[in-house]
């Protein structure tokens, strides 16, 4: 169950899998991950399967992006950079991960993923918020900041 005490986060470990506690005036410190310390405030997006996908939107109070894509898909490629720029910008706010839907078309039916790319926003164990098609870094880290508002 997520927590609503603001002054610690819970975080899955995008690498492990693994629930960490983290206070939140550590968020910027660069936390590593108790099991593997992997870092759990990684500066770019992570690749993640399906089953961390879910632990992670289901059990992390920090907000959680996740980009739908695919290696065959033009659009996707060309959001790759953005979606690393975005990270960037979102440093401490919230968290990018991306799955592979030709990897993982589990996932496609999962969270009902209609095209790609594809991003969903996930917070306190529920979708917040989604979008669709490409987009320039600036324009969907402020579309997070807005929905996390």
């Amino acid at each position: 169950m997520p927590s609503s005490d603001t002054s610690s986060h819970t975080l899955t470990c995008l690498s492990c899998g693994q629930g960490n506690r983290l206070p939140a005036d550590r968020l910027g410190q660069s936390p590593r991950c108790g099991t593997c310390g992997a870092a759990l405030m990684p500066g770019a997006p992570v690749a993640i399967d399906l089953a961390t996908l879910e632990k992670a939107a289901r059990r992390d109070s920090l907000p959680l992006l996740v980009d739908f894509w695919a290696p065959w898909c033009g659009p996707c490629r060309a959001m790759a950079p953005e979606y690393e720029r975005a990270a960037g910008l979102l440093a401490g706010q919230a968290r990018l991960a991306k799955i592979d839907t030709q990897s993982h078309p589990d996932a496609t039916v999962r969270f009902d993923i209609r095209g790609i790319p594809a991003f969903i926003l996930f917070r306190d164990g529920r979708e917040a918020a989604r979008l669709a098609g490409a987009r320039p870094a600036a324009q969907l880290a402020d579309w997070v900041r807005g929905a996390t508002a």
